[in-house]
């Protein structure tokens, strides 16, 4: 019998500091025309699904698209906590993916005055692998969030 993966190699924890005020980070996250803007691990992507029902058991839904390739990548799930603007707590699935096991992301926003810390967990993932690829995907899109948010 094996052993059970560690949290540490099934959890991701990334934080950020953004310079905007913590409600305007919140509303990037929740708003559909915010998200479309910079929900995408690069800036070849685009973003033309942003679906958002943002109360506790209200759904999501986020496609993003490689390109000008047909293929999409479409994130889903429900929120189980919302807490305007400190917290976020969501299940996150791939849609299309039956191999693809449900994950849990929490999302933490400090104030620091003028700024944001945003901390960023995403939990329960299969192998080390698989969190490694959001890990990138994580990174990529708090890349396009903090260039979205110092336009305005």
């Amino acid at each position: 019998m094996t052993a059970p993966p560690s949290t540490t190699e099934t959890t991701l924890r990334l934080k950020r500091i953004f310079n905007a005020p913590r409600d305007r980070v919140f509303r990037a996250w929740t708003d559909p025309k915010e998200l479309k803007r910079w929900c995408a691990p690069t800036e070849e992507y685009t973003t033309p699904i942003a679906e958002v029902d943002l109360r506790v058991g209200g759904k999501y839904r986020i496609g993003m698209k490689p390109g000008n390739q047909e293929v999409m990548y479409v994130a889903t799930g429900v929120y189980r906590e919302v807490k305007p603007p400190e917290k976020l707590v969501f299940s996150w699935s791939w849609e299309g993916e039956p191999q693809s096991r449900e994950t849990l992301v929490t999302l933490e926003f400090r104030d620091i005055g003028k700024s944001t810390e945003l901390i960023l967990l995403h939990e329960f993932f299969p192998d080390e692998a698989t969190r490694e690829k959001h890990n990138e995907g994580w990174i990529g899109c708090l890349n396009q969030l903090a260039t979205r948010l110092k336009e305005q």
